[in-house]
C-alpha cells in the first residue's frame, strides 16, 4: 500500500481556519491565484506549497508574536481545487478529480467509479507534463492486478486515458442483434 502523502495547499482552494476561542479569526477563505490568504492580526500570508500541519504551527507562530496567548489553530481543506487529475475514456464516471494525498493509478480509476464494461485494460494512458515536455507511458492493469507490475504514483495535472476496445462494442452488438437476425431463420425453416 502507498503511504499517504499529505495535500499541498494550491491557488483556488478552500481552507477553514478554526483559532479556538476567537470567533473573529475563525473563518473559511479561499486561497488566490498568488496563493495568498489574508487574516486578520496575521495579514497576507502565502500559504502555496504548504501542507495544513505546516500552515497550522505557522498561524500558531504568528498569532503569538500578535499577543494571543496559547492560541490553538485548525486548518482544514474544505475543497481541494488546486491539485487535479483527469480520468478519461472508457471508464464508468469520466471528469477530473482533486488529488488528495498520493494516489496510485488504480485508485485514480476507482475514482471515477471503475472501468466501463468496453474498457480496454491492456491499453491505459497516462499523460504527464515534466519540464514543458509532454510524456505518455502506457500501462496494463490486468498486470498490476496480478502484481507483476507496480501500480504507478499519480501526480497533479496527470491526464489518464482507457482505451476502448471495438471488439467488445461489436460483440455486444451481435449479441443484441441476435434475436433479431435468428427470428427470421426460424420462421423461415419452420414453414
Amino acid at each position: 500500500m502507498i503511504p499517504s502523502r499529505p495535500y499541498v495547499i494550491g491557488p483556488s482552494d478552500q481552507l477553514s481556519i478554526d483559532v479556538f476561542g476567537i470567533d473573529e479569526l475563525s473563518k473559511n477563505v479561499t486561497v488566490d491565484l498568488t496563493g495568498q490568504i489574508a487574516l486578520p492580526l496575521v495579514g497576507s500570508l502565502k500559504v502555496s506549497g504548504m501542507t495544513a500541519d505546516e500552515l497550522t504551527a505557522d498561524l500558531v507562530s504568528r498569532l503569538r508574536r500578535a499577543y494571543v496567548r496559547k492560541p490553538q489553530v485548525t486548518v482544514n481543506i474544505v475543497t481541494a481545487a488546486s491539485q487535479v487529475i483527469t480520468v478519461d475514456g472508457s471508464v464508468t464516471t469520466p471528469g477530473i478529480y482533486p488529488l488528495l494525498g498520493r494516489m496510485s493509478l488504480m485508485r485514480a480509476i476507482a475514482r471515477a467509479s471503475g472501468t466501463s464494461e468496453f474498457a480496454r485494460e491492456n491499453y491505459v494512458v497516462v499523460f504527464r507534463n515534466v519540464n514543458s515536455k509532454r510524456y505518455a507511458a502506457l500501462y496494463d492493469l490486468r498486470a498490476i492486478r496480478q502484481g507483476i507490475y507496480e501500480d504507478p504514483e499519480i501526480f497533479s495535472n496527470d491526464v489518464i486515458y482507457v482505451g476502448d476496445d471495438p471488439a467488445r462494442r461489436l460483440f455486444r452488438d451481435v449479441i443484441a442483434a441476435a434475436p433479431l437476425l435468428s427470428a427470421p431463420l426460424i420462421y423461415l425453416v419452420t414453414q
